[in-house]
């Protein structure tokens, strides 16, 4: 699990909050004082929070979920993208839209229109299309991608958002809430922590800060995406040790099938015996010989009839022991 040590985090600035007259009084249990009119974040209470929001990240990863980085002020958009981007994730950087998780079905007949638009222009009626035409879907498709770019290949739901700059991000907090998405957040002094399921108090304004909580959190979501493909793996191999062991059953099963409805060995080796003995004795084969060799023909043939006869039905069998008695 990553971890963050005092030095880093005075190194990176996450101590420093806003003015003592820009504070919000919720943040008062992450403050440790004020000085020269700055309040100074208890960084003993941003170790503990950042450990728990990050084993939180590596659970929802471990589940094979995805968490949406939410980042749109102009000293996260890089670090936000950037980061979102090495984990596997998804992320917002240019502008959070109304409806984004509340109206997400609008919201993806957008994507659709993006896909399609990136489709034709790798087709050949691309070519074809009027060059005013072109100009135009091109406008369409750097906008689109501007606001949408980063959850293009977002099929349902995140497992959680992280967000950097409660405040900006206002919106995207009430939608997540509103769906009971649990949300991850960096929150400064001015900012309200109620809606924020993990809150990790520290400067969202200073860019060494910003990247250091961006960096915590993707690390978390590598590591459990991690297990979660560790998981896949072990299921696949348990999966096809059971079909193999089926497969071993059912060619056993077969083989005893064989036994039983097989004719004794020994009296098959008299029979052959006796018949090779009695040609032994002539120039040719005698007509006892071509009895005796008619036999065990007949005697195996019947046999292996048996068996076949047996192997047809079994299906039949097993699906009339598996269908329901009619209640009468």
């Amino acid at each position: 699990m990553p971890q963050v040590t005092m030095r880093e985090l005075l190194e990176a600035g996450v101590h420093f909050g806003h003015q003592t007259r820009r504070w919000n009084p919720k943040m008062k249990p992450y403050v440790f004082g004020a000085r020269n009119g700055i309040y100074i974040i208890d960084l003993q209470k941003t170790v503990e929070q950042a450990r728990t929001a990050c084993t939180f990240a590596a659970k929802i990863a471990a589940e094979g979920k995805k968490v949406l980085f939410v980042g749109t002020k102009k000293q996260a958009k890089e670090v936000i993208e950037e980061e979102a981007k090495r984990a596997g994730m998804y992320y917002i950087t240019n502008r959070w839209l109304g409806g984004m998780l509340t109206n997400y079905q609008t919201v993806k007949a957008s994507i659709d229109r993006l896909k399609k638009i990136e489709a034709l222009q790798k087709s050949e009626a691309w070519n074809e299309t009027p060059k005013k035409e072109q100009s135009r879907m091109n406008r369409d498709l750097e906008k689109l991608k501007q606001s949408l770019g980063g959850i293009e290949d977002m099929k349902k739901l995140p497992g959680a958002i992280f967000v950097i700059d409660t405040e900006k991000e206002h919106i995207a907090i009430l939608e997540a809430k509103k769906l009971g998405i649990p949300t991850i957040a960096v929150v400064d002094t001015n900012c309200d922590p109620s809606n924020i399921t993990h809150v990790i108090p520290g400067n969202d304004d200073a860019i060494r800060s910003v990247r250091l909580f961006a960096r915590l959190i993707a690390d978390s979501c590598i590591e459990g995406a991690a297990t979660f493909q560790e998981k896949l793996r072990a299921q696949e191999v348990a999966d096809s040790a059971s079909k193999d062991e089926d497969n071993e059953k059912k060619v056993s099963r077969f083989e005893g099938d064989i036994d039983l409805q097989g004719v004794d060995e020994a009296d098959l080796l008299a029979a052959e015996e006796a018949t090779v003995e009695g040609a032994e004795g002539t120039d040719g084969v005698s007509a006892a010989a071509s009895d005796g060799i008619a036999s065990v023909a007949t005697t195996i043939k019947a046999a292996v009839g048996a068996v076949v006869a047996k192997a047809d039905k079994a299906p039949a069998a097993a699906k009339a022991k598996k269908a329901p008695t009619a209640k009468k």
